[in-house]
């Protein structure tokens, strides 16, 4: 079944949310601040191993300057994302749901966006979804649940209920990129995935930054870096073809 594996990912993140959202009342404010600054250390390491990873991996035939392209992709995502203004659209979505469903809960938009660019951004969101849509395979996917779903917990127990809530656009955005992945077959090559993966890595990495509270970056408004290698292969390749 197609997209199953977005879906399983989507459960889990609301059952871990859930049982997390009921730890947080039983801990101390000490606890929560130690929690919260293992998170972020460990995103970041996360974030900080990949993009090294990223930038030293040889793909065959890839002769792009991938620290350039990564450079790039960040400053065009960064300026299609402020245009857009992604960051404000989530917390405003994080804000509606707290004044609808949860009131009195005082960071619920801060757990809500936080959760969801964690489980958007990383190279197993994009690999994942697409090994679903091209093939059917929900390995990675299911693999990403587990994480998820353990993290999800260790989130909410700090961050509240919003963290369930960043099921929405975990589902919104694994799935569109599912459906989508039978049109885009032919420009995925192993250069662009890991490119758009390099770029993931980034992100992953700012947000732990945001977590640690060192400097506030609008990883949100960042989200379309991730796509502007994909669509630099696409225009590279009609050049190539006049």
């Amino acid at each position: 079944m197609i997209g199953l594996g977005t879906i399983v990912n989507a459960v889990a993140v609301i059952v871990g949310g859930t049982v997390g959202s009921f730890i947080k009342n039983g801990l101390p404010e000490r606890f929560k601040t130690t929690i919260i600054q293992a998170i972020g250390l460990s995103v970041a390491i996360i974030g900080i191993s990949g993009t090294l990873s990223g930038i030293t991996k040889v793909v065959p035939g890839d002769k792009l300057d991938r620290i350039m392209l990564m450079i790039f992709s960040l400053v065009i995502g960064g300026l299609i994302g402020e245009l857009i203004n992604i960051e404000d659209k989530l917390d405003k979505m994080g804000a509606w749901f707290q004044r609808k469903l949860v009131k009195g809960e005082s960071n619920f938009a801060e757990g809500f966006v936080t959760a969801s660019l964690i489980y958007c951004v990383g190279a197993m969101a994009i690999v994942g979804s697409l090994e679903d849509g091209l093939t059917g395979s929900t390995s990675t996917l299911f693999a990403k649940s587990i994480l998820d779903g353990v993290s999800a917990v260790i989130f909410a127990a700090t961050m509240g209920i919003g963290v369930a809530f960043s099921a929405l656009p975990v589902f919104l955005y694994q799935g569109s990129i599912t459906l989508l992945a039978g049109f885009i077959k032919p420009w995925l090559t192993d250069a662009v995935i890991n490119q758009m993966s390099l770029v993931g890595s980034v992100l992953i990495m700012a947000i732990g930054i945001n977590i640690l509270e060192i400097k506030k970056i609008k990883v949100g408004n960042l989200l379309p870096s991730i796509f502007v290698p994909f669509v630099y292969y696409i225009i590279v390749k009609l050049l190539g073809n006049i």
